[in-house]
Parts: structure tokens; sequence; C-alpha cells
């Protein structure tokens, strides 16, 4: 991309933001170093008051979902749209205010310069910001050591929505989720060898705010678990079933071995002959499941083969036209 012609795309996720997202849109600089053409677009995911008519007041694109299918499917919705508009660069923040629009230029100068393929905000880089629940502060810091583990990369915040993406990450990426796709969009471009810049953010939380994603943290942690989870399958699944085949192994190891000493002091298995019978079930059991490990990784590689594929039909696609 030129450093002095780079398209981008503000994109804002919506629901029922009738009251601050025509201040916040008009608060954005309308002009940005080495960027030729801004364009802020609005999702506007179910809205049941006046979001759409007030973003599009403020000059933002309005795009509207039918009802409300959650802030993972907004993002595909304007990854699509920054697609066929031929955008470099698409940036992610939120419609209530809560970020500092002024911060957007300093999101996306790792990328003009090449020095990232992508970047999340980082709340945390002071501790914990004033107005934010000590409760979802302790949350957001374990989530963020799940992915960093799972990723091999250090996430200070793996949940911040304001980020900026390149147009080669956005064609690269594959997601699933409709929930939310902060942390998936880390873990699956991570594990493609993208590079990520984390920017210090400022962070405003308002008494009475509620949370889209994280409003009940209970449905939050256990959907970003098995987010988390189903990553941690499809990326690294030679590591995932064989770690899993080991430790049903050790277990069966420990019921088999208890029996068999007790075999060898009195010359018999009674009255321990069910846990004999358990124990060599899971040593069978880990051995199917290493077969499968073995399955589960050729699979991995069939399945980066077609992501490549993917990746360049979709390049061709979306470029043909511009």
């Amino acid at each position: 991309m030129s450093m002095n012609s780079a398209k981008v795309i503000i994109y804002m996720p919506a629901l029922n933001e009738g009251l601050t997202i025509h201040d916040v849109l008009k608060s954005i600089p309308k002009r940005l170093n080495s960027v030729s053409e801004i364009e802020m677009l609005v999702i506007n995911d179910g809205s049941s008051d006046n979001t759409a008519s007030e973003a599009s007041k403020a000059g933002a694109t309005v795009i509207s979902h039918n009802y409300n299918k959650g802030v993972g499917s907004a993002f595909h919705t304007a990854v699509d749209y920054t697609l066929k508009q031929g955008a470099d660069i698409l940036v992610s923040i939120d419609a209530d205010g809560q970020f500092d629009v002024l911060q957007i230029e300093g999101m996306i100068s790792p990328i003009l310069k090449n020095e990232a393929d992508f970047s999340i905000g980082n709340r945390f880089n002071n501790g914990r910001p004033a107005g934010m629940p000590k409760i979802k502060f302790w949350g957001n810091k374990r989530i963020s050591k799940i992915v960093s583990f799972v990723s091999r990369n250090k996430i200070k915040d793996a949940s911040c929505g304001f980020r900026a993406y390149s147009k080669d990450c956005l064609l690269n990426l594959n997601l699933d989720g409709s929930f939310t796709y902060t942390h998936e969009t880390i873990l699956d471009l991570a594990n493609k060898g993208y590079r990520v810049a984390q920017i210090p953010v400022n962070v405003i939380y308002f008494d009475g705010r509620i949370s889209r994603v994280a409003n009940s943290l209970t449905k939050y942690a256990f959907k970003t678990s098995s987010i988390i989870f189903k990553c941690l399958k499809d990326y690294k699944p030679l590591q995932f079933f064989s770690s899993i085949a080991l430790v049903i192994f050790i277990i069966g190891l420990l019921f088999g071995g208890f029996v068999l000493v007790h075999w060898i002091q009195n010359g018999s298995i009674t009255p321990y002959k069910s846990i004999g019978i358990f124990g060599l079930a899971l040593v069978g059991m880990s051995l199917l499941l290493a077969v499968y490990a073995l399955m589960a990784d050729m699979l991995g590689r069939i399945r980066k083969n077609q992501e490549k594929i993917l990746y360049y039909q979709k390049k061709q696609y979306f470029e043909k036209d511009q």
C-alpha cells in the first residue's frame, strides 16, 4: 500500500446507540496522515431506536441487520464491505464514545509503516482503567493469558474492540463465531504468521454502561472459552489430542499398575478386577486418541492448504473490479 494513498474505513458496530453515535461519528478526524480517503461505516445490528438515522445524518454508510446477530456477525459484515470497497485498512471502534477517536492515527500508523499487519488496543498499559470493575479487569487479564499461550504472542489486552487490520489480514481471516471476534482474530492471524502491534489506548467507563458482549460474565466466560478451545483444537490438533491421550494413558497406567502390583504380591487380581479392566480400557482409549491426533494433524495441514487457496480466490474476487 502506498503511504500517501491509503483508504481507511472506520467501522462501528451499533445496537441502540442513538444517543451517542452522531456525536462520536462527528468527532472522528476528517484527515489522517498518509491517508487519502476515510469512510465511516456503521453496522446497525438490529437496533430498535434511531441509531441508523443518526449515523446517516453524521455522514456514515449504514448497513442494517434485521435483528441482533452479535458483534461477531457485525464484524463479518464490515470485513466483507471493506474488501468490496478495496480499502487498505479497517479500523473498529465502539459507537458509545468509550475510546478516544484521536488515537485512530496511532492505531493505523504501524500498518502504514509496514511495522505490523494488524493493531490491537491495550487498555491496561497503566493498570486497571478508572471505572472498570475489578472482576472484569481480572477476567480480561486471565483471557489475555490464555490467548497469549495459544497464540505464542504476549497479548496484553485480548478483548479490546479498538483495532486496525490491513487488507491482507482481512483477506486471510476465516472466522466462525457470531458472539464475538476479538480473540478469534488474534488466534487466527497469529497462527498465520501476521505481525501484531499493541497500542496503548485511553478508555472511559461510563456509569451504568452495559457491555453488549460482557454483560453477563458467566455467559461471556463460557462462550469465550469455547471459542479459544475450538481455536486450540483447529490450529494445534496434534498437541491438543496427543496431550489428552497422554493424560488418559497415564491414568490408565496408574490403575493398571496398581492391579499389577497387587497380582505380584498376592497372586490374584481379586477384588480389583474391575479396576484392571478400567485401566486397560483407558490405555486402549489413549491409543485410539493418539491415532486420532495423527489424523487431525494431517487434516490440519489440508485445512491450511485450503485456506491458502481460499485466500487467493478471495483476493482475485475482490480485486478484479478495482
